[in-house]
């Protein structure tokens, strides 16, 4: 496998600017916990910490945890070596900016949105068509969390916002508690 991990996990970094947009979108406020998942090398993370956020970086590429431990050594930011689909959420309210493994896409959200969960709101990366399928409510689950949660979809992102490009534009998925 290549240093990058492009080959084995289907890696697209996200550049730095449509990182600060999609953050600028979330509405992310000073001191708001908000889990970066499939954090990389720390596009979202940075753009997080600008904010003024407490940030939970989740990575699981051992460089990549490395490259993140080095680059917010001083930054209110803790970095977790997991997998994105097994991922312990916090007990207390949480947000989620994140440009995940697309791959893992449904399994994060259903974690997300499961009985139990803390999230407050999520700004997630995905395919378009996945994004559209979600904010239909077609997506598993949907008539059980769709009673405390809003989704809808947010900017339209570019294939050319990521390196390599994506197969195709994504979307951010937008999820707010209603209740």
């Amino acid at each position: 496998m290549p240093a990058s991990g492009h080959a084995r996990w289907g890696w697209h970094r996200l550049s730095s600017r449509w990182a600060d947009l999609i953050v600028a979108d979330a509405q992310v406020s000073p001191g708001d916990l908000v889990i970066d998942i499939g954090a990389g090398t720390g596009a979202l993370t940075a753009s997080l910490v600008a904010a003024g956020a407490r940030v939970i970086a989740v990575e699981l590429h051992h460089q990549r945890i490395d490259a993140l431990h080095s680059r917010f050594a001083h930054d209110p930011v803790t970095v977790v070596r997991a997998d994105a689909t097994d991922l312990r959420l916090p007990r207390r309210p949480f947000r989620v900016v994140a440009n995940p493994p697309f791959a893992a896409t449904t399994a994060i959200l259903r974690r997300l949105l499961a009985p139990g969960s803390r999230l407050v709101a999520a700004d997630v990366v995905l395919p378009y068509w996945v994004g559209r399928r979600w904010a239909l409510g077609k997506a598993p689950g949907a008539g059980r969390w769709g009673r405390d949660h809003t989704v809808g979809l947010g900017s339209r992102v570019p294939r050319a916002a990521f390196t390599p490009h994506a197969a195709a534009d994504c979307t951010t998925l937008v999820i707010r508690r209603s209740s």
